[in-house]
C-alpha cells in the first residue's frame, strides 16, 4: 500500500511541475498579447508560477487541517531554495550578484521572515489577521517593484512568439487544473506515507513535500546556471522565499488557522539564521564561488540530517 502511496505522490509532484510550467507559458503569453512589458510578467506571473506548487499544497493542507504540512512546507521550500538550489548554481559556475537583489529584495526578505516569526512568538497560531497583514505586506512590494519596472522598462520583443489566445487560456485552465489535483495527491499520499512510516506530518512536510514542491525553481536555476545565466538564481530563489511566506503562509492562515508548536519556532528560526548568514556573505563577498557553494549544500544537507535525528 504504501508503494502505491510513494507512487500517487510523484504523480502529485510531476503535475505540479507541468501545470506550473503551463500555468507560466499560457499567463505570459496572454500579457505579451496585452503588451504587458517582460519584466512585469517575470516580477509577477512567473515568480507566483514557480511558487503555485508551495501553494498548491500548503493551503490544500491548510483546508483539510493539516497545518504541519501547510507551515513545514514553507519553512523547508524556503531552506532548500536557499541553500539546495543557490549552492548547486553557484557549484556549477561562480556567479557575481546583483547589486538590486542585495539592496532591495533580500532585505525585504529578511523583513519577511522577521514578521513571521514575531507573529509565531506572539500567538500559538498564524491566525486570520496576521494571515491578512502578511498578503497586504506583499501586494505592497509587488505594487512597488511594477511601478519600479515599468518606470524603467524597455520595449520587449516584438518577434517574440506568442501563443494563439485559446491555447493560452486553455495553458491556463490545465495548468491550474494540474496543479490543483497534484496539491491534493501529494498532500494525502504524504499523510499516508508519514503515518505508515511512524514520522511526523511536519517531518514530511519539511523534507519531502519541501523539496518535491520546490523542484521548478531547482530546474529553472539550474538550467540558467549551465546557461551561463546564473546571476539569475539568488534573485529566482529570494523572490520564490518572499513569495511562499507572505502569500503562502499568509492565505494558509487566513483560510484556517495555522497552530505553531516548539519544532515549527526552531526550523523558522534555523531559516532565519540561513538567511541572514548568506546574506552576510553575499554582502561581502559580492559573488558566490564553487566553495560558498559547497558549504551551501553541505549546510542543507546536514541540516536534513538534524530532522532526522530528531524526527
Amino acid at each position: 500500500m504504501i508503494w502505491l502511496n510513494i507512487l500517487l505522490l510523484l504523480v502529485g509532484f510531476a503535475l505540479l511541475v507541468k501545470g506550473a510550467d503551463f500555468f507560466v507559458d499560457g499567463s505570459s503569453s496572454i500579457a505579451r498579447l496585452l503588451k504587458i512589458p517582460s519584466v512585469v510578467i517575470g516580477l509577477t506571473i512567473v515568480a507566483m508560477g514557480t511558487s503555485s506548487p508551495e501553494a498548491a499544497v500548503s493551503i490544500t493542507a491548510s483546508v483539510q487541517g493539516s497545518n504541519e504540512i501547510a507551515l513545514g512546507n514553507v519553512v523547508g521550500s524556503n531552506i532548500f531554495n536557499l541553500l539546495a538550489v543557490v549552492g548547486m548554481c553557484a557549484l556549477i559556475k561562480p556567479f557575481e550578484l546583483d547589486k538590486t537583489i542585495l539592496k532591495r529584495d533580500y532585505p525585504f526578505n529578511l523583513i519577511a521572515c522577521v514578521v513571521m516569526i514575531v507573529f509565531m512568538l506572539i500567538g500559538s497560531l498564524v491566525g486570520m489577521l496576521d494571515g491578512i497583514m502578511m498578503l497586504v505586506l506583499l501586494i505592497g512590494y509587488i505594487t512597488f517593484l511594477v511601478v519600479v519596472a515599468l518606470k524603467n522598462r524597455t520595449e520587449g520583443d516584438e518577434n517574440t512568439k506568442k501563443k494563439s489566445p485559446v491555447i493560452s487560456v486553455i495553458c491556463i485552465i490545465g495548468g491550474l487544473a494540474a496543479i490543483i489535483f497534484g496539491g491534493d495527491l501529494v498532500v494525502d499520499n504524504a499523510k499516508s506515507i508519514a503515518s505508515a512510516v511512524g514520522l511526523s506530518e511536519t517531518f514530511i512536510g519539511l523534507t519531502i513535500v519541501a523539496i518535491g514542491t520546490s523542484l521548478p525553481e531547482l530546474v529553472t536555476s539550474i538550467v540558467a546556471s549551465r546557461k551561463g545565466e546564473n546571476e539569475l538564481a539568488l534573485g529566482n530563489v529570494i523572490g520564490s522565499n518572499i513569495f511562499n511566506i507572505l502569500f503562502i503562509l499568509g492565505l494558509s492562515g487566513a483560510i484556517s488557522p495555522i497552530t505553531v508548536d516548539t519544532s515549527a519556532i526552531i526550523n523558522t528560526i534555523i531559516m532565519i539564521a540561513m538567511t541572514f548568514i548568506v546574506f552576510i556573505v553575499c554582502a561581502i563577498r559580492k559573488k558566490l564561488g564553487r566553495v560558498e557553494g559547497a558549504i551551501m549544500v553541505a549546510s542543507y544537507i546536514a541540516y536534513t540530517g538534524y530532522l532526522i535525528y530528531v524526527g
